[in-house]
């Protein structure tokens, strides 16, 4: 069974050939450089539909993207719509075309600016699911908090789960003193936003520790924009074994001031004698 972007897929590729957009699978495949014995097991429900594969029938046939991922039309975008800012959202599904959430650690963010449209720098990022309803729709992604620019909101080590917006919505979707994740072309930002858009054609990113200055973003140098929905944090004792703790700390302290004590006492009896011999 095929999962549901697969099924997408194969309606894109029926309505071009009811529109003679393309005389035959045979040529749909060759076009876009894949095996047209592949393609016949994809049409056939045999086998899911690669993100390679996705990506050259967005660029060559104006698929719209948004079709693929939610099924909401228009299912070709047309004019200046299919513009180089589209681009395939690239997913990871379970057997029951379920997304997963896909996860970029810290080390990976380095590269994930310039790897965003690289299905193989994707697939070894690891995933998982959450049982929460609403993380079973749409698409979700999470990001590891580096530095400390958000605390005290977010704190290095912070795991922030977010929702993918689409750009073509970023006008009316952010919204302001919100916290997203923005893929700029360079870096993997935290911040709380504010939308200036309309105004100027950017946003205003604000960091929650007062020591960062806000900063303006051109949204012509942003890739992608994920809202964060909810947060993950490191585990930590109870109250009890914080005062268990602190207690202990407390009392090797008392331990360290009486030994340096006895220790300055016996110096000081030491000279005291050593003066009396001279005298």
């Amino acid at each position: 069974m095929s999962n549901i972007i697969t099924q997408r897929f194969i309606k894109c590729h029926d309505k071009l050939r009811e529109d003679k957009d393309v005389k035959s699978s045979r040529q749909f495949a060759k076009s876009l450089d894949y095996l047209p014995q592949s393609l016949s097991e994809i049409l056939k429900g045999r086998r899911d539909v690669t993100l390679e594969l996705l990506r050259k029938s967005v660029e060559v046939y104006n698929i719209n993207p948004f079709f693929l991922h939610h099924g909401k039309p228009p299912m070709f975008l047309k004019g200046n719509e299919a513009d180089e800012s589209v681009r395939v959202l690239t997913v990871v599904s379970d057997d029951g075309g379920d997304e997963r959430i896909l996860h970029v650690p810290v080390p990976a963010q380095a590269g994930y600016p310039a790897e965003i449209g690289n299905p193989t720098f994707m697939a070894d990022l690891p995933t998982y699911t959450l049982p929460d309803y609403k993380y079973k729709v749409g698409t979700h992604r999470s990001f590891d908090v580096a530095g400390d620019s958000m605390e005290p909101t977010l704190f290095e080590g912070d795991k922030v789960i977010c929702s993918y917006q689409e750009s073509n919505f970023w006008e009316s979707s952010i919204k302001d003193n919100y916290v997203y994740v923005i893929i700029t072309q360079s870096d993997v930002l935290v911040k709380r936003v504010y939308n200036k858009i309309l105004e100027s054609k950017s946003l205003v990113l604000i960091s929650d520790n007062d020591y960062y200055q806000p900063f303006k973003v051109n949204i012509s140098d942003i890739q992608e924009i994920w809202y964060v929905r909810a947060k993950l944090s490191p585990f930590l004792p109870s109250p009890n074994n914080l005062n268990n703790i602190l207690h202990s700390e407390v009392k090797e302290l008392r331990s360290t001031i009486l030994q340096q004590s006895k220790i300055i006492k016996n110096l000081s009896t030491t000279l005291d004698n050593f003066m009396k011999e001279k005298v």
